[in-house]
């Protein structure tokens, strides 16, 4: 008995904690907004999809993070296969081909092509580290995200992809790459905004863009989902309406009130008080992550837990900017909050391996 807790004994322990704490709060947001419904089947399956992410992040935990890193240039082979054969022969929803059916639940495979990208970057510039400021290595680092990237956009998913490509930013800033680097790349990403917003982007999402910079554009029609979206916030003021009471999402006004918009339906029945309490987990689990990279023993580490940062960062930067009205819609879904299996499960890997990065850190102080 005591052998086995012993294994658990260089675990840390504030990460599992925000990591509890989010999870629960998210189940908790989620069941209120299935209310309404007559079948409380998304819960249901999402309890499953946190019992099956909290069994791999413990799984995981115990592996280490260079094996993993190492192991992932299969895993990002087979990704790339998946998210390949989605295109084929995904089902469609909502316009967008990103799921496999798998029988009992979908399968994104755009979800773990995040962590995927995340591991092979960190491992790339690990065994670069004496050659960071070199044309040859940053763009093999940018065509390794940009591969998935280019498969997911396909889809459309324009949202995945977009994180996608900031894990690779984040991480490049993290390596000591020089100001003139930096500066060129600033430029070539402009320029490739340019291109994208001509060739790569369905009009659907041009008109995303268009309606967030004018609201009034089209209220009934592309702008009905921020619309709602705000007023849903506002209207929980300081306190909240209360669980299950929301009227927006309870009404069912809200639309996609259980995945995108599910910041915008929570904060009309927990109101101010509680956003901000859930956005103070949010932040506690980022400043834990930012000291677990800071103590991490190598590079590899340090990176791996610099792209955690990335990923949940903007997630939630996205997510509840969009839901406020103050970033454009683009499908991103909220962690631990938002349902959607491939999500959670992912979330919680992430988690995971950062888990295994601390416990070969020095011994963390809270």
């Amino acid at each position: 008995m005591f052998s086995f807790l012993n294994k658990f004994k260089h675990f840390d322990v504030p990460l599992i904690v925000s990591t509890l704490l989010l999870s629960f709060a998210g189940m908790a947001i989620l069941y209120a907004t299935t209310l309404s419904e007559d079948s409380k089947g998304i819960f249901y399956r999402q309890l499953i999809f946190l019992g099956t992410g909290l069994a791999g992040f413990v799984f995981i935990s115990f592996f280490d993070y260079h094996i993993l890193a190492k192991a992932n240039r299969l895993i990002y082979i087979i990704i790339f296969a998946v998210l390949f054969y989605t295109l084929l022969f995904g089902f469609v929803s909502h316009g967008s081909r990103r799921w496999l059916n798998l029988g009992v639940g979908s399968f994104q495979a755009a979800e773990f092509a995040k962590l995927s990208v995340i591991l092979g970057l960190s491992r790339l510039l690990y065994l670069k580290r004496g050659q960071i400021n070199s044309w040859r290595t940053i763009i093999w680092s940018f065509f390794y995200a940009l591969i998935p990237a280019v498969l997911v956009v396909l889809e459309p998913d324009l949202g995945s992809a977009i994180i996608i490509m900031s894990l690779w930013l984040g991480i490049i800033l993290l390596s000591p790459i020089k100001k003139k680097f930096l500066a060129i790349l600033f430029i070539c990403f402009l320029a490739f905004c340019g291109i994208g917003w001509k060739f790569m982007l369905k009009d659907f999402q041009r008109d995303r863009v268009r309606v967030f910079l004018n609201p009034n554009l089209d209220p009934k029609g592309r702008g009905y989902n921020v619309r709602q979206a705000t007023i849903a916030v506002g209207s929980g003021e300081f306190l909240g309406r209360g669980l299950g009471k929301g009227v927006e999402s309870q009404s069912k006004f809200l639309p996609e009130r259980q995945t995108d918009f599910i910041f915008a339906a929570s904060s009309e029945e927990i109101g101010f008080i509680g956003s901000f309490s859930l956005l103070g987990l949010y932040f506690f689990l980022l400043v834990r992550i930012l000291k677990i990279m800071r103590k991490a023993k190598d590079d590899l580490g340090m990176y791996i837990a610099g792209g955690v940062f990335c990923f949940f960062f903007f997630h939630v930067l996205i997510n509840v900017g969009m839901n406020i009205g103050l970033l454009p819609v683009t499908g991103i879904p909220l962690p631990f909050v938002s349902a959607g299996g491939s999500s959670l499960i992912v979330s919680l890997l992430a988690l995971g391996v950062l888990q295994n990065v601390a416990k070969q850190s020095k011994i963390l102080r809270f």
